[in-house]
């Protein structure tokens, strides 16, 4: 079935659209995330940890790193959503540590920007 996006026009979309694109994915029951991340909004699933960035400033380095960090702690997985896109060291350090990052669209509609997040597509193929 296909990704049924929502149009953004405030950040509570952009945060509506990523978890509508997790469930659509196959995670179940997302809620905030109990940590509060260093900017942006969390979401959490069972197994899966997200972080929607709604601001119109690239995700940065320490953004990415401060997520997967939180992660190990919590033996889950990982995704970024980013309305502005990410700084190049960002980028290259999520492909680093298998970060999946995702472009939210105007349209609400999650594109992937690096491999990891292709991969998670492609799970539910």
């Amino acid at each position: 079935m296909a990704f049924r996006p929502v149009t953004i026009r405030t950040a509570r979309d952009a945060v509506t659209a990523a978890a509508l694109y997790l469930g659509w994915l196959g995670y179940r029951d997302i809620r905030r995330a109990d940590q509060r991340p260093p900017s942006g909004i969390g979401l959490a699933a069972r197994g899966i940890l997200a972080q929607v960035d709604p601001t119109v400033r690239p995700a940065s380095l320490r953004d990415v790193e401060c997520l997967w960090l939180t992660v190990m702690t919590e033996s889950a997985d990982c995704v970024f959503f980013s309305l502005a896109g990410y700084a190049e060291d960002a980028r290259a350090r999520a492909d680093t540590l298998g970060v999946p990052l995702f472009v939210l669209d105007l349209t609400g509609t999650p594109q992937p920007v690096n491999s990891p997040a292709d991969e998670l597509i492609a799970v539910t193929d």
